[in-house]
């Protein structure tokens, strides 16, 4: 799905991933995980082609990121709405739909379906007519990823999906991820959490550069996490569990309910 050989991104004027190589495989779930400012939303923002590489080479879907663009649904991690906004949530769903519309902009009965589907998916079909800057934190990220699912895409990207969340929108979201490959989708998806990375069929873990590419079992051995964290990030729980203390983003008991 995507191929990166000495990838280098650069924001106002600094590196921030150095040179790199990784890839993302198809129809599979792939973690990126790493520390706060070790380059993994700049990452995602390189594969949308929002952010040109500095240097090397990114392949996405066979060909580059601003041509992969419209097969691509991205949720970023932060999706504002100003008090007063008249949106409802339907019509914010109804917004994935738009690039594939006509002349008229007039929607389709397939466009009307794929939204009613992506709104029960995410369960706010009963929200469809509220306005979405009077809803909570957990549902507006329900609405975007919704709209996300409208959108005809091949790949989803998501920034910190579940961070912060309720119990209820965080496994909503979650069991998402896990269907999507099953309709041939690949998920990329970035995270401070451990056992998220871990649940994952591919990880990639970043401190600054890309440490490691690969399974679960093989990127996150005790070795690369070391290597990514610093050695004093890592508390040994057990002999056999590690877990990484992240002071910004200790999520370890906020989704409980996951089947993460």
């Amino acid at each position: 799905m995507i191929e990166g050989h000495g990838v280098v991104l650069e924001r106002d004027g600094r590196v921030a991933l150095a040179h790199s190589d990784f890839r993302v495989p198809g129809a599979a779930i792939t973690a990126v995980i790493g520390p706060n400012g070790s380059g993994k939303s700049t990452l995602l923002h390189a594969i949308t082609g929002l952010l040109p590489l500095a240097h090397g080479s990114l392949e996405v879907m066979g060909t580059t990121p601003v041509k992969a663009r419209s097969d691509i649904a991205y949720v970023l991690q932060q999706m504002n709405v100003s008090p007063g906004t008249p949106m409802t949530v339907k019509e914010v769903v109804q917004m994935g739909r738009y690039p594939g519309l006509g002349i008229l902009r007039r929607p389709t009965v397939e466009d009307r379906v794929r939204v009613a589907v992506a709104m029960t998916l995410l369960r706010i079909d009963d929200l469809a007519d509220r306005q979405v800057f009077r809803l909570s934190g957990g549902q507006r990220q329900r609405v975007f990823v919704a709209q996300a699912l409208a959108q005809e895409h091949s790949l989803l990207l998501m920034d910190e999906p579940l961070t912060g969340l309720d119990i209820h929108s965080a496994q909503t979201i979650d069991d998402i991820i896990h269907q999507e490959p099953n309709r041939g989708c690949s998920v990329v998806f970035t995270t401070h959490d451990l056992e998220e990375a871990r649940a994952a069929d591919h990880v990639i873990l970043v401190s600054g550069y890309v440490v490691a590419s690969g399974p679960p079992e093989e990127a996150l051995c005790a070795e690369n996490l070391a290597t990514a964290y610093g050695l004093g990030a890592l508390h040994p729980q057990s002999t056999a569990e590690l877990r990484i203390i992240d002071n910004a983003h200790d999520a370890s008991h906020e989704h409980e309910g996951r089947r993460l």
